[in-house]
């Protein structure tokens, strides 16, 4: 606390002395942007909490366009990491949540233009997320985080852009080491009430490790449409086909000998398929000065299949799902939102009230991943006999209000609360033998408030606090398996529920916008890995922990164009009971109160500087840096701290109706050698997941503007 206070201090000193600087000479300030709130459009110095924006341009500057672990290392408190792995998606977590993940995304939201890319069950993927036709990603940390229902420790939003203007269309090319490239087109414009943003990439890359190449397309669109009461139809679409092999983890001893090797993968082929379709439409309407009303709807399907390295002899119990997951996944729902601008006490008084409701359908079967005995297996990595059926399902119906009274010229006062129910169930269509029925059904619900003040000191700069509850239930994959080998859901795993609190200051200065925030989170029944062997993991409850954390954050552009960006993480993630994985306890799986929750950097530092003109040459350097992350539990094992640094030149030119742009890139300058991410918790201790050696990227681009 001491520390905030310090920085609140220097926050209003500086913010002070700008304003009188202000009075004796113009300073260049940033282009003002909102972000995205259930109540409205609002700045970013306007919410009280936690919250950045990413512009999609900067997004696309000098990067490949492929991963979202390129550009959002100016934000504080996201810790995202590319697994080099396209066959597990990357590792993104927000203050410590989500950071327990060996595939995809838990315990953050995701949401592509309104629609959730995390299904009602908590688990999410960003293998959909088109970086080319992205107008801005939101990053919001904190309490009101608990807004968005179940497993959002966190909430991260990407918005297609909206067409304007004459017909643009694009092209784009990039390629770059270890046989990487990237190409894409897009179409924007508006026609009369009409506007329309149709966006198309392809993706490749031999892999700099061996065994982890990949091959992934996306198509994006979204068409708009004024209506002629001044309501609005947007329509989304998405589609995605992704095959990626799965290089697996390595071994401290491998990692030393060998950083690039993946014998183990080799031999059992691992491997991933993803296709997936989504479409979503939303109608808004203002029905007069003060009411506003809102519908979103979506559907989708996603069908996922995954060859793992579980060796035949632990497939002859024949209890085990097997070595070869096979899912097939249609989901669907809708928001319905109300929101309206009226007084209290004569002040001003913002209410929006509304429901949600998600469904998840999944069909989960399991197959031997090899032919033969398990004693004389005549190949690996092929799809054998069935050893699992069953159909789940998991749906959430969450009714919500939020108001904002302004009941002072300074004072704001804001509140909200989310009544969430999420139900499981499943069905066990594969009774064989000793497989019993394993089906049956579990319900949490919980009630999640949230409440803030905020003040506005000066003109430039605002203070607030805030307090919330939230909850994460388990999702499918980690009810999927249990620990004492006999088949159906774990259904005695609980949902953990989260109290946080945070106070803040946001600072306009000389141009710039400085925030500082410290929070704590403290949380019961956390949701932990009790084994993990073969690429099969296995979950408990685990007491309670508690996060203790700090960020800041500046970012500010001259008049010139010289643009600086900096972001800093502190964050001490601890347990605070004693339990042990894996269970039944031992001396050797004991887990003492006060060990570091496995992957999660105490600090986190990020850096950059450049001059970007919006024509001509262009230049910048970046710096990321992270001390070292524990890989399990019992914290003996680790992945080294790191620091790398990357450099960028580009030239941007415009010519009558043609915008041209070419770029050079080389990360990791220095070719320091480092573990980019761990799996946490790995039962055969291949824990680390090497990153990239030096490598470089070039890309060049055109725009037709018709």
């Amino acid at each position: 606390m001491k520390c905030f206070l310090v920085t609140a201090g220097m926050l209003a000193a500086t913010a002070s002395g700008a304003v009188q600087a202000q009075d004796a000479s113009p300073i260049p300030a940033l282009r003002e942007v909102t972000v995205s709130t259930p109540r409205g459009e609002l700045r970013p110095f306007e919410v009280p909490g936690s919250v950045d924006r990413v512009e999609g341009s900067e997004m696309r500057e000098a990067r490949l366009q492929v991963n979202l672990s390129e550009s959002l290392g100016p934000v504080p408190g996201l810790q995202v990491q590319n697994r080099q792995n396209y066959a597990q998606d990357l590792q993104l977590s927000i203050r410590g949540f989500g950071a327990r993940s060996t595939f995809g995304v838990r315990g953050v939201r995701l949401y592509v233009d309104g629609i959730p890319a995390t299904l009602p069950d908590g688990q999410g993927q960003t293998s959909n997320i088109d970086i080319g036709s992205a107008d801005r990603v939101e990053i919001l940390r904190g309490p009101f985080s608990a807004l968005y229902g179940n497993s959002s420790g966190g909430v991260v939003q990407v918005f297609t852009e909206q067409g304007e203007g004459q017909p643009t269309l694009g092209f784009s090319v990039a390629g770059g080491s270890f046989g990487t490239w990237r190409v894409g087109s897009k179409l924007t414009g508006a026609s009369g009430a009409v506007d329309y943003t149709l966006s198309a990439s392809r993706f490749h890359t031999d892999g700099w490790r061996a065994h982890s190449a990949a091959d992934r397309e996306i198509q994006n669109g979204r068409l708009g449409l004024r209506l002629d009461d001044g309501s609005k139809l947007s329509l989304v679409f998405n589609s995605v086909h992704l095959f990626a092999q799965d290089p697996l983890g390595l071994s401290a001893e491998q990692y030393a000998l060998n950083p690039r090797g993946a014998e183990l993968a080799a031999q059992f082929d691992t491997r991933k398929t993803v296709d997936q379709q989504q479409l979503g439409l939303t109608y808004e309407r203002s029905i007069d000065a003060r009411n506003t009303l809102r519908l979103m709807v979506y559907g989708g399907q996603r069908s996922t299949v995954q060859y793992q390295s579980i060796p035949p002899a632990a497939q002859a119990n024949p209890l085990h799902a097997g070595g070869v997951i096979d899912l097939a996944r249609d989901y669907g729902g809708l928001d319905l939102r109300w929101s309206a601008r009226l007084a209290l006490a004569d002040r001003p008084f913002d209410l929006v009230t509304g429901l949600a409701y998600d469904s998840l359908r999944e069909r989960r079967r399991g197959f031997e991943n090899f032919y033969g005995s398990t004693a004389a297996p005549r190949a690996l990595g092929v799809q054998g006999r069935l050893r699992r059926d069953e159909r789940n399902e998991v749906r959430n119906l969450d009714p919500y209000v939020q108001g904002s009274w302004r009941f002072a010229d300074r004072w704001t006062l804001e509140a909200g609360v989310r009544r969430s129910a999420v139900r499981f169930s499943s069905h066990d269509r594969y009774i064989v033998g000793p497989n019993r029925d394993d089906s049956g059904s579990a319900r949490y619900r919980k009630t999640l408030p949230v409440a803030s003040l905020r003040f506005q000191a000066t003109r430039d700069l605002a203070l607030y606090a805030s307090a919330g509850r939230g909850f994460e239930t388990p999702t499918l994959n980690e009810l999927s398996y249990r620990a004492d080998g006999i088949g159906g859901l774990n259904f005695g795993l609980q949902p953990s529920v989260n109290t946080s609190v945070e106070v803040g200051a946001k600072a306009r200065v000389a141009g710039g916008l400085l925030t500082a925030a410290l929070f704590q989170t403290r949380t019961r029944d956390e949701i932990v890995t009790n084994t993990n062997i073969g690429g099969r993991a296995t979950f408990q409850n685990a007491g309670r922990t508690r996060r203790d954390g700090f960020e800041l954050s500046w970012q500010h552009e001259t008049a010139g164009y010289w643009r600086t960006q900096l972001a800093y993480t502190w964050l001490d993630a601890r347990y605070r009971d004693t339990f042990c994985a894996p269970l039944p306890c031992s001396a050797g799986s004991t887990v003492p109160a006060g060990n570091r929750i496995p992957g999660i950097a105490e600090h986190a530092f990020y850096a950059s500087y450049g001059w970007v003109p919006p024509e001509g040459w262009r230049a910048g350097a970046e710096l990321r840096a992270l001390s070292r992350i524990a890989a399990n539990d019992r914290n003996n094992a680790r992945a080294p701290g790191y620091a790398v640094a990357s450099l960028y030149a580009g030239y941007v030119r415009r010519w009558e109706r043609w915008d041209f742009n070419a770029f050079v890139r080389v990360d990791n300058l220095f070719d320091r050698r480092y573990v980019g991410s761990v799996i946490v918790n790995e039962g055969n201790a291949r824990y680390f997941e090497p990153a990239l050696g030096r490598n470089w990227t070039l890309g060049v681009g055109a725009a037709y503007r018709f």
